[in-house]
């Protein structure tokens, strides 16, 4: 029975923490620049790096007297002003180093990112106090629902009936 109340609650982690990416990926998957699997790898990549950063985070509160672990609400603000500050060069440069590509999955991931900064609130405290096999589970489900996200994003924007206005 744990096991299902913790199936439960990865889910329902993952897809508060995600429901505004079903648009971000429909906008991803309407735009004629981007092919389908630059969208899957950018934004398993920037799933998987927030999933990183929260288990990060939550390794911090084994070396971090409780006090200070309220500093880590700032997390989601800095990668915020990080990415702010990102934008700004991205358009005083306008030299791209990397191939359309490579640098399409990499915007994706980067949006993901940025779009992250609730995920990482909300899943460092979770982690911090889950066993290794909690978070076994959660990590398993979290992949298993980026693939449900970008199967919903991308029907949505193909359907017969739905697909043209969303474009």
């Amino acid at each position: 029975m744990d096991h299902l109340t913790d199936l439960g609650v990865a889910v329902a982690l993952f897809a508060s923490t995600n429901i505004d990416d079903i648009v971000v990926l429909i906008g991803f998957f309407s735009d004629p620049r981007y092919r389908p699997h630059q969208i899957v790898i950018g934004q398993s990549l920037g799933i998987a790096a927030l999933v990183l950063a929260s288990l990060a985070g939550s390794l911090l509160s084994l070396v971090l007297a409780p006090a200070w672990l309220g500093f880590l609400g700032l997390v989601p603000v800095a990668l915020g002003v990080h990415r702010l500050l990102a934008l700004r060069e991205e358009d005083s440069d306008e030299a791209a180093t990397a191939g359309p590509s490579i640098g399409n999955a990499l915007a994706v991931a980067g949006v993901t990112v940025a779009n992250g900064g609730d995920n990482i609130g909300i899943y460092t405290p979770v982690f911090a106090t889950s066993t290794a096999p909690r978070l076994v589970l959660f990590v398993a489900v979290f992949a298993a629902m980026v693939a449900l996200w970008l199967a919903v994003a991308h029907w949505l924007v193909h359907h017969p009936a739905l697909g043209a206005p969303i474009r």
